[in-house]
């Protein structure tokens, strides 16, 4: 891009950005600049951009001025030799384009956790993974002004809630000043639930957006909706982000934010994410890694999986079934007994259906996953952070027939206190240290095997039951609904509202027929043990009183198979959805010549599509125009979509609003890795105007398409 091609500034008072990433490796990456230039402001964003990215070179800049509001900006490194992470350029453009910050305080990012960066990677890879969802009846009054508000007070307090992934190659963690809560309000019989929530998990939600949370209430009025019609709730959420003990921590806030007219007391919660990452780079590794270097699981430990295969296209299944309360509490009470816990006697019985699984003939020693709270760290105030903590941790034991059931328990009990006590590590630490078997792509998330998840779930410090029943309110249990992990099949065991265990099954039905016969097992097992000598007991009996399980399929709890969210029938379309609106790319305006090429308008999370239809409307050029929509899986997701129209050769330019700039440029850079030409890349306020738009893009447009 040269100067001496200058497009028309958008207005008089808005910035526009041209972004020239140049044809790699040699060519200067350049900004052009049109509109107004605030020098301050623009050594600011430069200072900012280089903070965000620690690890980039030190770069100088020199303005070149071409008349009254363009400017072209050059970015040269300090030392041409020394390497380091990309400048992000995306990211400069952003802050000059956005609206100037007042206050003090200002956008800030820091580097994930090990955890989260793992977590991200995996659902990038497999969208829809990692993304859990509570839903719970809501009785009584429900004013949605103040329901609004609460959850809104909510998220200024969570920075976790104002944070997002960007889409450089190495993520940041962007934590955001100003978030709107994601709340969405449907009428009572607009939709039925079980469409409400096979939208939900098809809609998925990305982490690179904030909030990071998401509402959905299905009916409620201020003046309640009758006894037999309660509103239904449904939280969604990603673990990249918040676990399981921290959606509640933050359900509660909720809670207490409604029941004080809409508002919490007080302003951001600290200790906070922020800290949580400054002590975890404070952390010395060396303990954990010789730790794990000694007590990985041996190669030849196995990890079955007790379904039967199958095979179709790729669904979540879940299957769930319960023991009563009496039952829960002698299981409590025997394994107390043996120094143990229903956890631990869980993954014994889990231990033992793998072995089974395995079909081996003797002793054999079996590995699967287990998962650590987080809570347990010497963090202040970790048992009260919402942030993605819980980690999912790989345990091996020797499983041996001629073995009491004692002592598999206490193997169990030694080896779980051994792996959290690092709790803080994530996986892939873990694997690398110990060079396991097992891993996913790039030492990831395991590509196999299964995991056992004892929710734990916080205490809270006063009950909210009788100040919400003076409002004339009754909510019932938050239920978690699945979510679907990097393992083949996850078993998640909590306390139901009645005191009794419940185990959740979720697992691929494209892989496994159903977990049924599994958790009828398990429960038969966990029954049982409370009723069997505890000092004699084998693991051979346990496996004699399987082997005669089916002759007392009759006498116990038969599992429930949950409704298949996302089965392969055709969805019923929620309210606001049409043909297409599930493309991740869609087509704007045909080209007016043959050849004319093609802008390409990638779509921020908070700009409506009619912004972009508007701005395809004024469009005069010749060239078509494509609306790149947000899809799971970030900017490498964006350019496979976009691939098959960057290798023609034809793609000229990429146009964003401001908050667009990252993933924009780096989709540009992916086509230029790629061995394709890198389109130009337009950034502009959110202010700006479709026709004074179109004319800055018909000129790029032009320019670009020359030879």
């Amino acid at each position: 891009m040269t100067a001496n091609h200058t497009p028309p500034p958008p207005d008089g008072e808005t910035t526009c950005v041209v972004v020239d990433l140049g044809a790699a490796p040699c060519a200067e990456p350049l900004l052009e600049l049109h509109g107004p230039l605030d020098e301050a402001r623009l050594q600011a964003a430069l200072d900012q951009a280089a903070v965000r990215v620690p690890g980039a070179p030190a770069l100088r800049h020199r303005i070149d001025r071409h008349g009254r509001g363009h400017h072209v900006l050059r970015l040269t490194a300090e030392d041409p030799d020394a390497a380091g992470d990309p400048f992000p350029y995306g990211l400069l453009a952003d802050l000059l384009t956005g609206p100037p910050t007042s206050g003090a305080r200002v956008t800030r990012a820091l580097a994930p956790t090990p955890l989260m960066r793992e977590l991200l990677a995996d659902a990038d890879t497999h969208p829809g993974r990692h993304v859990e969802r509570l839903s719970w009846a809501w009785h009584g009054p429900l004013d949605p002004d103040r329901f609004r508000a609460a959850w809104q007070s909510v998220v200024d307090r969570e920075s976790v809630l104002r944070a997002a992934f960007d889409d450089g190659p190495e993520p940041l963690l962007v934590l955001h000043d100003d978030v709107n809560a994601d709340v969405l309000w449907l009428p009572h019989g607009s939709v039925r639930w079980n469409d409400l929530v096979e939208h939900d998990v098809r809609r998925g939600l990305d982490p690179r957006r904030p909030c990071g949370l998401r509402v959905t209430v299905l009916g409620g009025t201020a003046a309640g909706s009758g006894p037999g019609t309660p509103a239904r709730v449904l939280l969604t959420y990603h673990h990249a982000l918040i676990d399981d003990w921290s959606a509640r921590l933050l359900l509660r806030e909720f809670y207490r934010a409604y029941l004080a007219g809409g508002r919490l007391p007080g302003g951001e919660r600290r200790p906070d994410l922020r800290d949580y990452v400054r002590w975890l780079g404070h952390q010395d590794t060396a303990p954990a890694q010789d730790f794990w270097s000694r007590g990985a699981p041996p190669a030849d430990a196995v990890s079955p999986v007790p379904l039967a295969a199958a095979s179709g296209p790729a669904r979540t299944g879940r299957t769930r079934i319960r023991l009563t309360a009496e039952q829960t509490e002698r299981l409590a009470a025997w394994a107390a007994r043996l120094g143990s816990t229903e956890s631990g006697a869980l993954q014994a019985v889990w231990a033992v259906l793998l072995y089974r699984a395995s079909g081996a003939d003797g002793t054999a020693r079996v590995r699967f996953g287990v998962t650590a709270s987080g809570r347990g760290i010497l963090f202040e105030g970790a048992d009260r952070l919402p942030a993605a903590l819980r980690t999912p941790l790989p345990l091996s034991v020797e499983v041996d027939p001629g073995r009491t059931v004692a002592t598999l328990l206490a193997e169990l009990r030694d080896r779980t206190l051994g792996v959290t006590s690092y709790e803080w590590v994530s996986p892939g630490q873990a694997r690398t240290w110990s060079a396991a078997d097992g891993t996913g792509p790039d030492g990831g998330l395991p590509a196999d095997g299964s995991l056992l998840v004892f929710e734990g779930r916080p205490h809270p410090a006063d009950d909210l039951t009788e100040e919400l029943a003076a409002h004339g309110v009754r909510v019932e249990r938050p239920e978690p609904l699945g979510a679907h992990t990097a393992f083949s099949v996850t078993l998640v065991a909590h306390q139901g509202g009645d005191g009794g265990l419940e185990l959740t099954a979720s697992y691929d039905r494209g892989l496994h027929t159903d977990a049924a016969e599994v958790l009828t097992h398990s429960a038969l097992l966990l029954g049982e043990l409370p009723y069997l000598p505890g000092d004699s007991t084998t693991v051979a009996d346990l496996l004699r009183l399987l082997a005669g399980a089916d002759g007392m399929a009759g006498r116990r709890p038969a599992p429930q198979e949950d409704p298949d969210p996302v089965g392969p029938r055709r969805p019923s379309r929620a309210p606001g959805t049409g043909e297409g609106a599930d493309l991740p790319l869609v087509s704007l305006r045909l080209a007016a010549d043959p050849g004319a090429g093609i802008v390409c308008l990638v779509q921020t999370h908070d700009t409506p599509r009619s912004r972009y239809e508007r701005l395809a409307a004024a469009y005069r050029g010749p060239e078509s125009i494509v609306l790149l929509r947000s899809v799971p899986g970030g900017a490498r997701a964006r350019h496979n979509a976009l691939r098959p129209l960057a290798d023609g050769g034809g793609l000229l330019v990429l146009c964003a609003f401001s908050g667009g700039g990252s993933a924009a440029c780096e989709i540009a850079r992916l086509i230029a890795a790629n061995g394709g030409r890198s389109p130009l890349v337009v950034l502009t306020g959110a202010t700006t105007g479709a026709a004074p738009l179109a004319r800055m893009l018909e000129t790029v447009a032009a320019r670009a398409g020359r030879p």
